[in-house]
């Protein structure tokens, strides 16, 4: 007789019609630890059910936007940081194949899953565009132009060129192609919420990174953001190269 590890192992490898039979053949198994692993299969199961439902929404409802033109998704990261760029990307994710499980609102994901969702949506993107704009022209052109600046960066780097921008919150000046802004798109259609996941991941390496270049600020953990620490380490230490004077005046 299999021990429950085995048949958990075992259900885990079965799909569709053979992992219904196993369940089905298990249901009359007396054992209380094997009952409470198909209670757990069935949780989990729901759990997957649930999470393609909802993906499969997000993709539904940008579809239903942008009535069969080529599109693309496009978001931002490190608006409100006090340190670092602000970095914007661009994603046109493929209209057939298998959609990416757990791709949401970057906000909402862990950082561990957000490093494995970043793998998986290069590799399934039709393509992808990142554009970066350094604090310093931030600090020359304001937060909110510098934004427009990296989506505009992000969009160029495309292709196909697409026909329709589909944007989380703003309408980007100076791109000639229709636009439409979603409020909240990031959790609301498919590839703003890729968009989001390759902005932040992009951003955060950039801010470790920036760690061992200028240390004493925690870069590494708070990407910039304006934690108790890191204002205190402006105020003992001063401004670093990449801090945004627009935004730490009040601070030293």
């Amino acid at each position: 007789m299999k021990t429950v590890g085995e048949l958990a192992k075992e259900l885990r490898t079965l799909t569709g019609e053979a992992r219904s039979r196993a369940v089905s053949e298990l249901a009359s198994d007396p054992r209380k630890s094997v009952q409470d692993l198909l209670r757990r299969i069935q949780r989990e199961d729901e759990k997957l059910s649930g999470e393609q439902a909802r993906v499969e929404g997000l993709r539904a409802y940008e579809l239903s936007l942008a009535h069969g033109q080529i599109f693309c998704g496009i978001d931002e990261a490190g608006r409100g940081p006090l340190a670092g760029p602000v970095v914007a990307a661009a994603v046109i994710m493929p209209l057939d194949g298998p959609l990416i499980l757990r791709v949401n609102d970057s906000k909402k994901v862990p950082e561990t899953v957000r490093e494995q969702l970043y793998d998986k949506i290069l590799e399934h993107a039709l393509s992808v565009g990142v554009g970066i704009v350094s604090a310093e022209r931030i600090d020359e052109i304001n937060i909110l132009q510098a934004t427009y600046e990296a989506m505009r960066q992000a969009v160029a780097r495309l292709n196909p060129v697409p026909e329709l921008l589909i944007n989380d919150a703003v309408t980007i000046p100076g791109l000639a192609m229709r636009q439409l802004a979603v409020i909240k798109g990031d959790a609301k259609c498919y590839s703003i919420a890729a968009a989001s996941i390759i902005a932040k991941v992009t951003r955060d390496r950039i801010m470790r990174d920036y760690e061992e270049l200028y240390p004493g600020y925690d870069f590494a953990r708070n990407k910039g953001y304006g934690s108790a620490e890191h204002i205190q380490a402006i105020r003992e230490k001063g401004l670093s190269p990449i801090h945004r004077k627009s935004f730490t005046g009040h601070f030293t």
